[in-house]
């Protein structure tokens, strides 16, 4: 079970294709943040979640919601993957899987992160949790509806 709604967001650092580290207590600046928990880049479900999230990335642009992607894939592939598809948010990379793990959003035994979007408020509390590990199309619908 991912964390629930009002819940505090842990607070963690993780590379960064932007080339930094992001730090969400540092980066939220005021400002919510979509953070969604997806397993590996350059999957069929994944890619479909990543495209989604680019596709609809101006509602949230708009609303100045940052959005970012996260999987225990190495930078070097995230940028491939960010590339290859155009992607106009940054990827973090997990290696360790230890924030996966605090979000409740890492898979016990295969140790890969499961298929989970959070919306985080300013004040770092959890606005809204959605999961499902096959309708990838379906978190950027929810996390739409949320905003609105």
């Amino acid at each position: 079970m991912p964390l629930k709604k009002n819940d505090a967001a842990p607070d963690f650092s993780l590379p960064s294709t932007s080339g930094g580290t992001f730090t969400l207590s540092k980066e939220l600046n005021e400002k919510p943040a979509i953070l969604y928990f997806y397993p590996k880049d350059f999957t069929p479900g994944c890619t479909k979640e990543a495209c989604s999230f680019r596709d609809e990335f101006a509602a949230f642009r708009d609303l100045e919601v940052k959005v970012l992607g996260i999987s225990r894939d190495n930078i070097e592939t995230h940028q491939r993957f960010r590339k290859e598809h155009n992607l106009p948010f940054h990827l973090l990379s997990d290696r360790s899987g230890e924030v996966a793990k605090k979000y409740k959003a890492l898979i016990p035994v295969v140790k890969l992160p499961r298929r989970v979007t959070y919306l985080i408020g300013a004040d770092r509390k959890i606005l809204a949790v959605y999961e499902d590990m096959f309708g990838a199309e379906n978190h950027i619908r929810r996390m739409i509806r949320e905003i609105d």
